[in-house]
């Protein structure tokens, strides 16, 4: 059976309420969490994006039970991936182990913003593998130093290191990066509900090991503005993953969907109270051998409701899946 997620979406509300979304998504029975890690939204429509690392260092501290879990950060422009290493540890421990890292090759979105460039894809999967190899090294313990095609450690050393390291899991979306999710990675992390990259995350060592998908979803008792509120503020999910992590800003998200229309979205993100609409919407994740699913509420000002029904229906409809 697979466990079912809440999505703490950063680019749809500000700090506080995010944290009070999974103190209600605990109390609403959902498995785990999981919390995207933005310096931008897509669109300027959802109007947030806090820092994910303050946000959830709050919530393992309101929370006691739900796992939390970076859906994804990317360890290599942004952020350098000894500061990562040591961000990690520390919400390890402060979450008394509840703590996942999940991590990615990135998006131009939000990694432009240091000034140095976007690379290409090749280059960007390169630059993970690396990262992943120096996290790993800080988690072990001890003095690291570094000198890579990428990255320069020099004596670094974390001080305070959990008894439990955090699992690692890898974003993938082709053949290379199932390839390298794998070998390196102790889970998988996927938007798509494809059974090519299961098998190839098999293939390349990582039979047995946790598949964490994701879906946006859009719960509102009025079916109507369910497909208006997805189609303003998640319009931008229908490009694919080659085409978003390309793009450099909310400005050029909004001109590459101008033409993406209701019944599209209506078509993709399953929108309403209809308990079997969501449910089939979830199925194909299932089927492709996903673990864990994980779903997004479109909607920084409408997760109350949606817990509330998530809790009395649609996560009981799943666990029967």
């Amino acid at each position: 059976m697979a466990d079912f997620g809440y999505t703490m979406m950063t680019e749809q509300a500000g700090p506080r309420e995010l944290v009070q979304h999974v103190v209600q998504a605990e109390e609403a029975g959902f498995d785990f969490s999981v919390t995207s890690d933005h310096y931008f939204p897509w669109l300027s429509e959802q109007g947030h994006s806090p820092y994910a690392w303050s946000v959830l260092g709050a919530a393992a501290q309101a929370t006691s039970r739900i796992p939390l879990m970076t859906y994804v950060t990317c360890p290599t422009t942004r952020y350098h991936p000894a500061v990562v290493a040591q961000k990690a540890a520390t919400m390890q421990l402060l979450s008394q182990g509840r703590f996942r890292l999940g991590l990615g090759s990135g998006e131009n979105l939000n990694e432009h913003v240091v000034g140095v460039g976007w690379p290409a894809a090749h280059i960007r999967l390169g630059m993970l593998e690396e990262a992943v190899e120096i996290i790993r090294a800080l988690f072990d313990g001890g003095n690291v130093n570094h000198h890579g095609t990428y990255f320069d450690v020099e004596n670094a050393e974390l001080w305070d290191l959990p008894e439990k390291t955090p699992p690692l899991g890898i974003a993938v979306s082709g053949e290379h990066s199932c390839r390298l999710a794998g070998r390196l990675g102790d889970l998988v992390i996927a938007t798509e509900p494809k059974t090519e990259l299961v098998d190839a995350f098999d293939r390349h060592g990582g039979s047995g090991k946790p598949r964490v998908g994701q879906l946006p979803v859009c719960f509102d008792t009025d079916r109507e503005a369910a497909v208006a509120r997805a189609h303003e503020q998640f319009r931008w999910s229908v490009g694919g993953w080659p085409v978003n992590a390309e793009l450099p800003g909310p400005a050029a998200f909004d001109a590459a969907t101008q033409y993406v229309r209701r019944e599209d979205i209506a078509e993709a993100i399953p929108c309403g109270d209809d308990v079997d609409t969501f449910v089939d919407a979830v199925r194909p994740y299932v089927e492709a051998g996903f673990t864990e699913i994980a779903l997004v509420q479109v909607g920084g000002d409408h997760q109350e409701p949606f817990m509330k029904w998530a809790q009395q229906e649609l996560l009981p409809a799943l666990r029967e899946l």
